[in-house]
């Protein structure tokens, strides 16, 4: 009995389990990507143990696909000598390691899953609890199939009201991080509701959940209801039910959307959060518009409609990447990536491309860019002399047009 988070600990151990309380628990997926996966074998091989069970890890190449450099092809030629001497059948390379696991049907409410990257815990919105782990918890798990919790207290998040024109879940979560810190929420399990969630589809709900670690959160999470259940339906995915019963939120949030405005997180913090207008035509040099926070369709028809017969400067640098293979080919469908290369825009293929400064458009020294990811750290993106401003997929698009930060509003 307890917030989502102490209700699927209980599930998985079958007595009740409050926060606080250290547990053993099976994890129901292990996931780690090409950056992670190098050190997690070597972990496994200093434990000296052979896979517990190879059918609960998922394996996805995305932060730097196909490889850019020769470091990165050897790396991934390590991980696929492994994977194919350990007869590993879940291995991906068809978008962002977050999108794909939904996709797949990996994320389904009441698992525990971990993974060797911090956005694990975009999970929650699926009543799943994601954390990131370090590799060598990745490795602990290949061998024992468990891994060790302290069961986090919950910050409650209760936000009501409905979102005015131009005003997107990004903005909101901007804003939560602006309000609670990048360092407010540490180690506390972020739980949304209230009736402006309840309206989410999936998607949005993503958005929030993704972005709990950029205030600190162990996760991100979202009671199931209906939304939640249609959607794992319509892929033939089991669902059940993952809801609080009479808990005890250690702090509560209250956040009313209908005044909320268009938001930007500012360089070098994603906790230095302003309204759009106070950089209402700062230049930029380059709009980047994907990642595992806002590379989905609902995110991509936001810019073809405002893209669409449209031309862009072809002085900035406009990179749009879709979040998986899936998306790639229903945006193909729905003529927005047309629309997206007609109007000047470049397309890539689906991963996390310039997130982590690798390749598919890395920042010079002195490069300001506008992003819809969810990291401004310096250097994140390329050069640490070069500025990233974090705002929602219509504020990217609204300034791709101006090659000047725009309130989404003036375009929409």
């Amino acid at each position: 009995m307890g917030t989502v988070a102490e209700e699927i600990f209980s599930r998985k151990l079958s007595r009740d389990v409050s926060a606080g309380e250290i547990v053993l628990v099976d994890i129901d997926v292990t996931m780690s990507h090409d950056n992670t996966t190098p050190l997690a074998i070597k972990a496994l091989r200093n434990i000296g143990k052979p896979l517990f069970d190879k059918d609960r890890i998922v394996i996805v190449f995305d932060h730097v696909q196909p490889p850019a450099s020769v470091e990165s092809a050897t790396l991934q030629k390590e991980v696929l000598d492994f994977i194919k001497k350990e007869g590993i059948t879940n291995f991906f390379r068809e978008g962002i390691c977050h999108q794909v696991l939904v996709e797949k049907g990996f994320v389904l409410p009441g698992r525990v899953i971990i993974g060797g990257d911090s956005h694990t815990c975009t999970y929650g919105a699926f009543g799943a609890f994601g954390t990131g782990v370090g590799s060598t918890d990745i490795g602990v798990s290949y061998a024992t199939g468990k891994n060790w919790f302290r069961v986090p207290e919950t910050f409650y998040f209760d936000i009501n009201g409905s979102f005015s024109k131009g005003v997107y879940p990004k903005d909101l979560i901007l804003k939560i991080i602006g309000e609670v810190g990048a360092r407010g929420a540490t180690y506390k399990a972020c739980e949304f509701g209230g009736e402006t969630i309840e309206q989410m589809e999936m998607g949005d709900r993503i958005t929030l959940t993704n972005m709990a670690i950029e205030m600190g959160g162990k996760t991100g999470l979202i009671k199931t209801d209906k939304i939640t259940e249609d959607f794992l339906r319509s892929r033939n995915y089991p669902y059940s039910e993952v809801v609080p019963k009479d808990p005890n939120y250690e702090k509560t949030f209250a956040f009313d959307v209908k005044d909320l405005t268009p938001q930007v997180a500012v360089s070098p913090r994603v906790d230095n959060v302003y309204p759009v207008e106070k950089f209402q035509g700062t230049d930029v040099d380059e709009v980047f518009i994907g990642t595992c926070t806002n590379g989905r369709i609902e995110d991509l028809e936001i810019v073809a409609s405002m893209f669409k017969g449209k031309k862009l400067s072809p002085i900035l640098k406009t990179i749009i990447v879709p979040a998986s293979n899936e998306i790639y080919f229903e945006a193909m469908k729905r003529g927005y990536i047309k629309i997206f290369m007609d109007a000047g825009a470049m397309v890539c293929n689906p991963g996390c491309g310039p997130c982590i400064g690798r390749h598919q458009g890395v920042l010079a020294p002195g490069d300001r860019a506008l992003t819809t990811m969810n990291r401004n750290f310096i250097g994140r993106m390329g050069s640490d002399e070069a500025e990233i401003y974090i705002a929602s997929p219509a504020t990217a698009a609204a300034t791709a047009l101006n090659g000047k930060i725009t309130d989404p509003r003036e375009v929409i």
